[in-house]
């Protein structure tokens, strides 16, 4: 009997969990590519025999997305599984209509076949958009279990652009870590804040092997922490599941793929940065929850930020260096850099885009809308050069830095710069204070 032949469309992360949970080993299937976008750098490479499975000796090849249509046509494929997150429910039927116009069935997998189950109890944080405050949703989750002697170990969501088959399961326990594993800035945004808060973070290509690791920590484990991303959904079946929406963007919850499942799914709505958006949107958030998942506990928030060093603000000609994946599919059009500069009378956004060299002038050519700030774009030793060198030809009086990390470190920055901080809080109640009790009570945890 011949198998069934399959192209799964990603962007480094979903595509590959796919894949490993439910193709590989199947005799049923042949997986005749992956497509990648979003990614910069990824088409071209194969998904290496190592992590691949006996029925693929010699790994799998991985195109370009714009190449779909005559890859179906070329490999008489017979599906295509979109397995990448964040985006608007109209690309993806124009994505099913392509499919379906080279003849080809358009599929997507849900969590049944998808979700591992852990031998740990699991929270998981997601959200209805990149952007949404899920990071620090998830510091504030794992602080609280923290403190109250919980072992908590965070599985972060995948972002492998390096070697894949190094990347199989990578532990980062220390800053150190960052650089031995060769990270991105992207990956240093999301595993940095919590390993100086003392958690141990895992991440890479094989998240069974990660989980079992993960569950196994020589640290000790008492929590895994899905630290979801992109608004992916969970790749852990859930003990308690959490959803970050984001009324700066009201109406999207409904209206993004797979956003809408995370609402669907979760037992608590965080609605965030209630203090800066417009009361009628959050009223539209709130309703939108109440008539999709009217069960789910919804907590207030805000996410206030703090500056390193306001006087370097304060009447000042500055330059806004916000989060990369925000500006781009996340869609945002200000980050917390702009509050900052807002907040603390900046004289001035300086527009970068005059100024932006090399592989930075094909972000904005890519995303448009992201206007006068400058995303900290690093997924490369190139794009970073190019972030330094236009960093170097603005003419501002001072940086500052709305990224999660210091991209000092990263990055030469020799203009006066500051960084600013956020955290999420909780306004009145519920709140994850009373949530986390009830998990802990619930799982006979520290005991």
């Amino acid at each position: 009997m011949s198998r069934f032949k399959v192209i799964i469309m990603g962007a480094a992360g979903r595509d590959f969990h796919n894949f490993n949970t439910y193709y590989r080993d199947n005799e049923r299937y042949e997986v005749v590519a992956f497509t990648a976008t979003q990614i910069p750098d990824i088409h071209g490479r194969k998904y290496p025999p190592e992590l691949a499975g006996r029925l693929y000796p010699n790994g799998i090849p991985i195109y370009h997305q714009g190449d779909l249509s005559d890859l179906i046509k070329r490999h008489d494929v017979d599906e295509c599984v979109l397995s990448y997150s964040d985006v608007a429910y109209e690309y993806v039927m124009h994505l099913s209509a392509l499919v379906n116009a080279a003849g080809a069935n358009f599929a997507l997998l849900g969590p049944k076949h998808t979700m591992l189950k852990s031998s740990k109890p699991v929270i998981a944080v997601c959200a209805t958009r990149t952007g949404t405050g899920k990071s620090q949703t998830s510091r504030r989750v794992a602080e609280i279990l923290l403190r109250r002697g919980i072992r908590v170990v965070a599985v972060r969501h995948p972002m492998p652009y390096g070697d894949l088959a190094a990347q199989r399961v990578q532990r980062f326990a220390s800053i150190e870590d960052l650089a031995r594993h060769n990270c991105t800035i992207e990956e240093m945004e999301e595993y940095e804040p919590h390993i100086v808060r003392g958690n141990v973070v895992y991440a890479g290509v094989d998240y069974e092997a990660i989980l079992r690791a993960a569950e196994n920590d020589p640290a000790g484990c008492d929590v895994i922490l899905w630290d979801g991303g992109n608004n992916d959904f969970p790749f852990y079946q859930p003990d308690l599941f959490i959803t970050v929406a984001d009324p700066h963007r009201a109406g999207h919850e409904l209206s993004y793929y797979p956003g809408e499942v995370n609402l669907r799914l979760a037992d608590v709505v965080v609605i965030n940065k209630i203090d800066s958006a417009q009361p009628e949107n959050v009223e539209m958030v709130r309703r939108n929850i109440r008539q999709v998942n009217p069960g789910a506990l919804v907590i207030d928030a805000a996410s206030p930020i703090r500056v390193e060093n306001p006087r370097l603000i304060q009447g000042k000609r500055v330059l806004v260096v916000e989060d990369g994946p925000t500006l781009t599919h996340g869609e945002m059009k200000i980050g917390a850099g702009t509050i900052a500069a807002q907040k603390f009378g900046a004289a001035e956004i300086v527009d970068p885009r005059p100024h932006v060299v090399g592989r930075l002038a094909e972000t904005f050519a890519l995303y448009p809308h992201i206007g006068a700030l400058l995303p900290a774009m690093g997924y490369s030793a190139e794009q970073r050069a190019d972030l330094e060198a236009t960093i170097a030809r603005v003419d501002c009086d001072a940086v500052i830095i709305g990224t999660p990390i210091d991209l000092n470190r990263v990055i030469a920055i020799k203009k006066p710069n500051t960084r600013v901080f956020y955290d999420l809080q909780e306004i009145g109640s519920p709140n994850l204070e009373e949530i986390m009790y009830e998990f802990v009570e619930r799982h006979r945890l520290g005991r």
